[in-house]
């Protein structure tokens, strides 16, 4: 009986520890990748904020000062000034480069 008892208390805290590293609903193991998954989205959270902040500055740029307004229109629009001239220059197409051998 004593031999019994000396055994069975040993095996449920094993089994306790067991349960509590890997198994159940809430181990450590879950607990673990929670909180890398927290982390993560923590390292999102911070490059979208920086990204807002980014944008935010650009937006504020562009409202109140007339240069980079004026930099954005001629450089993506390909705006121009009266008594300006634009030029374009691209490659010809349907001609082959000489290939140089």
């Amino acid at each position: 009986m004593k031999r019994w008892k000396r055994l069975v208390f040993p095996g449920i805290v094993a089994l306790a520890l067991y349960l509590a590293v890997v198994g159940g609903e809430h181990s450590l193991m879950d607990a673990r990748q929670a909180r890398a998954e927290l982390e993560a989205r923590h390292a999102e959270l911070r490059a979208l904020r920086d990204e807002m902040d980014r944008l935010l500055a650009r937006t504020d740029s562009l409202r109140h000062h007339d240069d980079a307004l004026e930099r954005l229109a001629r450089e993506r629009y390909g705006l121009i000034r009266d008594g300006e001239y634009l030029y374009r220059i691209s490659e010809p197409t349907g001609v082959e480069k000489p290939d140089g051998s």
